[in-house]
């Protein structure tokens, strides 16, 4: 009996061939070898019981707004949490909400019952989970200052892990593949509802009048430079002075409002995508002398040019 033939059927719902540029905000890549959404710790805990058994690896995508996947397609396993995984409930001053809740709809709910310390997370387009992961910050806020606790599920289980577990740093953490965000507290602080509100509506109005709206993007493309060499310049501003808005590859390009930002004009694949992305970045360090490093998380063997 071969190999293949002596691992066990995939659980219920998991499909194969799945495309997976409609999940992600840029609308690239290819198909997911195999794919399933997990709506309960149980059915996620099948899932990673059954991957390890079989030897699959597994990914998670959550909203896709900062995410490149490979045009190959990825194999192994992809994930995507909802239904009681996406699930937001509030708790005297804590937040509970599941990995796959988006933290915009967070923010939105902490604000509602007049809690504050999250409203920077309707700015970020993305899940918990992937927040969690990435340590997500926006407009001087944090994740990682308003987590209580983060539940992470493996192929062993659910464990519970505080936030100096997490190796928190600027826009990551230590989790690695397999490690998956099945849930989360915040802990904030009581405000007046219609003040936080206010709040959450200002930091709406800065990001539209920053950030270019209603295109197929997946948000920062780099990460702000700590390089003196910046002078204090965010990604943005150097690739602009560089001359970057605008400048394009296939169907893909430097946002003209914002150079950070790479816009899928409607024919772009990930190749155009990391070629512009290698466009930039030379042009940045040739200029400047600083070495931009990219923000945008990866599926599948996506690789950037320059490594």
């Amino acid at each position: 009996m071969s190999a293949a033939a002596e691992q066990p059927p995939p659980p219920a719902g998991v499909e194969r061939d799945f495309p997976l540029a409609r999940l992600t905000t840029v609308r690239t890549g290819g198909a997911a070898e195999l794919f399933a959404r997990a709506g309960s710790r149980e059915q996620l805990l099948a899932l990673l019981a059954w991957a390890q058994g079989s030897r699959v690896t597994v990914s998670v995508v959550g909203s896709g707004s900062n995410l490149l996947v490979a045009d190959e397609g990825v194999r192994g396993l992809v994930v995507k949490l909802d239904r009681e995984l996406a699930r937001i409930e509030v708790d005297g001053p804590r937040i509970l909400a599941g990995g796959g809740a988006r933290l915009p709809k967070v923010a939105a709910a902490a604000a509602r019952a007049g809690l504050a310390g999250i409203e920077f997370g309707v700015n970020i387009p993305g899940t918990l989970g992937g927040a969690v992961r990435m340590n997500a910050n926006a407009y001087g806020g944090e994740l990682g200052a308003a987590l209580e606790w983060v539940e992470i599920a493996t192929a062993d289980g659910l464990a519970r892990m505080a936030p100096g577990e997490l190796g928190l740093a600027y826009r990551r953490s230590n989790l690695a593949a397999g490690e998956i965000v099945a849930g989360a507290s915040l802990l904030l602080a009581a405000g007046d509802v219609e003040e936080v509100k206010a709040t959450l509506e200002e930091m709406r109005r800065r990001r539209h009048e920053a950030q270019p709206q209603g295109i197929r993007t997946f948000g920062s493309t780099f990460k702000n430079p700590e390089d003196p060499r910046a002078e204090g310049r965010s990604a943005g501003m150097l690739l602009a002075q560089a001359g970057c808005n605008g400048l394009a590859v296939g169907g893909a390009r430097f946002a003209v409002k914002h150079a950070n930002f790479i816009e899928n004009t409607g024919t772009a694949s990930t190749a155009d995508v990391l070629a512009v992305m290698a466009a930039g970045r030379r042009r940045v360090l040739e200029r400047f002398g600083v070495t931009l490093e990219p923000e945008v998380q990866r599926l599948g063997e996506v690789r950037f040019p320059w490594s």
